[in-house]
């Protein structure tokens, strides 16, 4: 199966309409407003007509209130929810009631115990493995992609986490069952919230070549 690719911290509407053009199967939106990325200090009329709906929509929280969370979905039109904070089980298995489609996400780190998110499979569509940090992602870093070896879930996931240009061949090497899709951010930036188009069309071509 050819790994799917989500492109994440789009801000700029330039940026994300020459985006479009690349033809990603995601594309994400933070809503943190802590990040160097988050898009409520950007947000135009012109926002909407931007993106096309076969193109999924995947807005990203961090410990989120439910109604501002419901507020976002309808408002912007999300398909996906990625849960990027300490969100429990419970509120999880609530945005299954939405409608959309759930990522949560986990901070990996060299002693991380995949056992511990067992309990989250019910609850979500999809996991995501990010460096661990207390930025909650944007780093710009790895972890050590071996540790996914240790990973026996039932649930598929998005790799992320200090992903550039030049990790093509490395990804193409992974051969876990469960790798379902690449998310990018920092490694294609010209500057935060705004990506490098040329860097990201190769990239794709590279590696659904």
């Amino acid at each position: 199966m050819t790994l799917k690719i989500k492109v994440c911290g789009m801000c700029q509407a330039s940026n994300i309409e020459a985006l479009v053009k690349l033809g990603p199967d995601f594309i994400g939106l933070i809503f943190y407003p802590k990040s160097k990325r988050f898009i409520g200090n950007h947000i135009s009329s012109e926002f909407d007509l931007l993106i096309p709906r076969n193109l999924p929509r995947v807005g990203v929280f961090v410990n989120e209130s439910f109604d501002d969370l419901i507020e976002k979905v309808k408002l912007y039109n999300l398909d996906f929810v990625q849960l990027h904070g300490d969100e429990s089980v419970a509120y999880c298995t609530r945005v299954k009631s939405l409608g959309v489609s759930s990522i949560k996400a986990f901070g990996i780190s060299a002693d991380f115990d995949f056992a511990s998110i067992a309990s989250y499979e019910s609850a979500c569509d999809y996991f995501l493995f990010d460096t661990s940090s207390a930025l909650r992602g944007g780093t710009g870093t790895k972890f050590d992609w071996n540790i996914l070896n240790e990973y026996q879930g039932s649930k598929s996931f998005f790799l992320s986490g200090g992903i550039n240009p030049g990790d093509v061949d490395a990804i193409r090497v992974l051969n876990h069952t469960k790798l379902f899709a690449i998310d990018v951010n920092s490694g294609f930036e010209v500057e935060p919230g705004v990506k490098d188009i040329k860097k990201l069309e190769s990239f794709i071509l590279q590696l659904r070549g």
